[in-house]
């Protein structure tokens, strides 16, 4: 959520970071709303002043033996009731007014970062480094696409799967259950070891949980809710995992804050049209490995590189190719101010794709959930800076293993650093 006091001082300033977007926003409506809102709280602090003035007059005047039923009493009484009934008009006008300023404001997405990169679209994103081109192989084009390649093999079943559920979900079998199992035990030992705190999360959250993070009202049709209990499906472990801290006052003591959480994530909408409908790379129910962070303002961009090489160690690890990519403010998530984007290499579809979105917030969340720090030793609080990335997408990473680690004679090779959670090398 965006600053009101920010909009307020210089709405010309923010509309035109806001315009980097190209998104069409417009805060006029809640500069005017603010403008009426401030109106009435003049008004309703200037009548509250002349009631209270009114009451020290009669006070006074009675103190002086002045008598209660004067006409003189009367007539302030009378004036003070005025006031009274006037305060008790304006007040719930005052409240309907902040409501719509703050309905708005959940509708408008951050803020690009000054060193977010102008574009329209993804195809002006800019690559920043890319990884392992000597692990491609030299064939992709002649390697099976993972979904054929697994379900030959017998690890990957999508038929069964819409069976009992409906498209776009999977069912592991065998060695292909174990290649999710080991993956997941491997990113969750790789994170602690690099300094983040493992928490197991609810996979269902409340409203105000979503609407903390920000897929709340934008994203609602896209998420799977439990309507009877006000419960949603997480879309990711971000949601719960930032809102452990929601309506908090943290010591700065306290930060840096690091966590990493093994989740399934649930998403109503599952990509384009006609896109990705078949394999692993755009299903309703996925698992997923999350890097949350809750840092000083003061190292927010120190510690977003390095949630980004977090995720990137993982890729190294497995030795699967990517690139990362800096998304330019037409691709940035309503959300964001910053955001990477790992790509690993998929020789199916010929090219880098999404494994993973790392992205910094600044204090667009906390505001939304009330999530400040405070000090040592100060007075007042701040707001949290907070981050996340996936740490990765699971299935996406299985996806990029069973292709480019395909071998002549139809079996899968096993990273390395995979074979002693497997006990075996090939698939």
């Amino acid at each position: 959520m965006l600053d009101i006091k920010k909009i307020r001082e210089n709405p010309t300033a923010m509309q035109a970071q806001l315009d980097r977007r190209q998104g069409g926003f417009s805060l006029q409506p809640i500069v005017e709303l603010d403008k009426q809102q401030k109106a009435i709280e003049a008004t309703r602090s200037e009548l509250q002043a002349r009631s209270n003035e009114i009451g020290k007059t009669v006070g006074e005047k009675m103190q002086a033996k002045v008598a209660p039923n004067s006409p003189e009493i009367l007539a302030l009484k009378e004036q003070g009731t005025q006031f009274k009934q006037q305060l008790s008009e304006l007040e719930p006008q005052e409240k309907e007014i902040q409501q719509q300023i703050y309905n708005l404001l959940l509708q408008i997405p951050n803020i690009p970062s000054a060193s977010t990169p102008d574009g329209a679209s993804e195809a002006e994103n800019v690559e920043v480094r890319r990884w392992g081109d000597e692990y491609i192989p030299a064939n992709s084009a002649e390697l099976l696409p993972h979904w054929e390649i697994g379900e030959k093999i017998g690890i990957l079943n999508f038929e069964r799967s819409a069976k009992i559920a409906q498209s776009r979900f999977v069912t592991l079998f065998g060695a292909g259950a174990a290649l999710e199992r080991a993956l997941i035990s491997f990113m969750l030992d790789r994170q602690t070891k690099a300094g983040y705190t493992e928490v197991s999360p609810p996979a269902l959250v409340n409203s105000a949980s979503l609407t903390a993070t920000g897929q709340l009202p934008k994203f609602a049709e896209e998420s799977f809710r439990c309507a009877e209990d006000d419960l949603w499906l997480i879309p990711t472990a971000e949601v719960p995992v930032t809102n452990l801290y929601r309506g908090e006052i943290l010591d700065s003591s306290q930060l840096p804050i690091w966590h990493c959480a093994y989740t399934p994530c649930f998403r109503r909408e599952a990509g384009s049209a006609g896109r990705d409908t078949r394999g692993l790379i755009r299903l309703h129910q996925f698992n997923k490995i999350e890097l949350v962070k809750f840092v000083h303002p003061d190292t927010s961009e120190d510690e977003h590189q390095k949630l980004v090489k977090d995720a990137e160690a993982i890729l190294e690890a497995l030795q699967l190719p990517y690139r990362t990519m800096e998304l330019c403010t037409g691709d940035l998530g309503a959300n964001a101010a910053k955001c990477y984007d790992l790509e690993v290499w998929l020789p199916s579809a010929g090219k880098y794709r999404e494994i993973s979105s790392c992205s910094n917030f600044y204090d667009f969340q906390a505001r939304r959930a009330d999530l400040r720090f405070r000090e040592v030793g100060k007075k007042g609080t701040q707001f949290i800076h907070t981050l996340n990335g996936s740490g990765l997408a699971v299935g996406r990473t299985m996806a990029a293993i069973i292709e480019n680690y395909q071998q002549p004679d139809g079996s899968i090779g096993i990273p390395q650093v995979l074979q002693s959670y497997l006990g075996r090398e090939t698939l």
